[in-house]
């Protein structure tokens, strides 16, 4: 009888250590948010490197297509914001608080940049001064 509770005792820790491990990867293979955890143990860790160990991974890739041919060209032509004039220096200016609300309403309602806006009032008191 008790050979039997024994064996009894034994399939139930077995069943029990299999629901747990298995739940526990249930766990491990995302967070709350989606986001998938990095593994701790060394034989997942392992597992989970085992596509970066390879010495020749070029050997995985092909050429490109006529659409990502075109899509790589287009990409290298435009390399940032496009130029105006002679090019642009960025500066930092003091400006009351007061000053700058009613320089932004007044932006808004021009449809411009801040930027833009004292730009605008630069280029007016220069040719001013200039007369």
């Amino acid at each position: 009888m008790s050979y039997y509770l024994g064996r009894l005792g034994a399939a139930r820790r077995q069943r029990k250590a299999a629901l747990s491990l298995e739940g526990e990867l249930k766990k491990r293979k995302t967070t709350r948010r989606g986001h998938r955890q990095v593994p701790t143990k060394p034989d997942e860790l392992a597992e989970a490197a085992a596509a970066y160990g390879r010495e020749m991974a070029i050997d995985a890739f092909r050429p490109l297509t006529k659409a990502q041919r075109a899509h790589w060209d287009r990409a290298r032509r435009n390399p940032g914001r496009p130029r105006r004039g002679k090019g642009v220096k960025v500066i930092s200016v003091s400006v009351e608080q007061d000053v700058l609300v009613e320089s932004d309403r007044l932006a808004t309602r021009l449809g411009l940049s801040r930027a833009r806006l004292i730009e605008r009032g630069l280029r007016m008191m220069l040719e001013e001064a200039g007369k």
